[in-house]
């Protein structure tokens, strides 16, 4: 696994971030990550932090083994700007892409721990995206169930045990979740969706065969857009 670059691509949240990174859980190396938050949008930076990071590590494309992006779910808009430099630096450079969903990532932040772990994005309108995870004995994210997006007190009601709940949703939500004693708060600025974690998660994908179909991958959105659903909402009326 040593000789695995992975490219990685994470803007599921307004902090989007890239990073290099060689080998996968058991030998494995950040040669660099660029994180962060501007005010201007991810399609106004994010080729240029690429080309910064490339440069600086003294990668050349036809190194990398693979392109990894973060799936989702998380913002529609980030997603479908990480999807489409992921998607056009694959095909370019003649190199596999990967996908990794954006929840899985973020659990790896919880790596030691042995507690069930709810991973957390903020979806707005009063809603999170969840998903539940055991992690190995490795440190690995084990998913329980695909990604939901619902209320916060839904999501307390299906807790039945311990659980660590941890990502930028649990500190938007925080009033609303805390109170519970199943619920322990994983530190805000440990969890946090990184691009390292995405290029770990990808390596490991892209060496047990699983890659997407570049001209036909698309992010996992887990709802409508307000336009789907306004266009539903239309179809109904005629």
């Amino acid at each position: 696994m040593d000789g695995v670059l992975i490219l990685a691509i994470e803007t599921a949240t307004a902090c989007g971030s890239v990073s290099l990174t060689g080998g996968g859980a058991a030998r494995f190396r950040l040669l660099a990550e660029c994180s962060v938050q501007p005010d201007t949008s991810h399609s106004r930076r994010l080729l240029g932090s690429i080309a910064w990071l490339m440069n600086a590590t003294g990668v050349q494309w036809h190194n990398l083994d693979a392109v990894a992006v973060s799936l989702g779910p998380g913002s529609f808009t980030g997603l479908r700007i990480g999807m489409a430099a992921a998607k056009a630096i694959a095909m370019a450079a003649g190199k596999p892409l990967v996908g990794v969903p954006t929840l899985d990532a973020l659990a790896l932040a919880c790596g030691g721990e042995q507690r069930l772990v709810c991973c957390l994005l903020d979806a707005r309108k009063e809603e999170v995206y969840a998903a539940l995870y055991r992690m190995d004995n490795t440190g690995m994210p084990e998913p329980q169930d695909k990604p939901v997006v619902l209320p916060p007190a839904v999501l307390l009601r299906g807790i039945r045990e311990p659980v660590v709940v941890v990502g930028p949703g649990a500190s938007v939500y925080r009033g609303q979740l805390a109170g519970n004693d199943r619920v322990v708060f994983f530190p805000e600025h440990l969890a946090q969706p990184r691009a390292m974690y995405v290029g770990l998660l990808g390596a490991r994908k892209f060496l047990a065969g699983d890659r997407l179909d570049p001209a036909a991958a698309a992010p996992l959105y887990v709802r409508d857009s307000d336009a789907q659903v306004n266009l539903k909402r239309k179809g109904r009326q005629v």
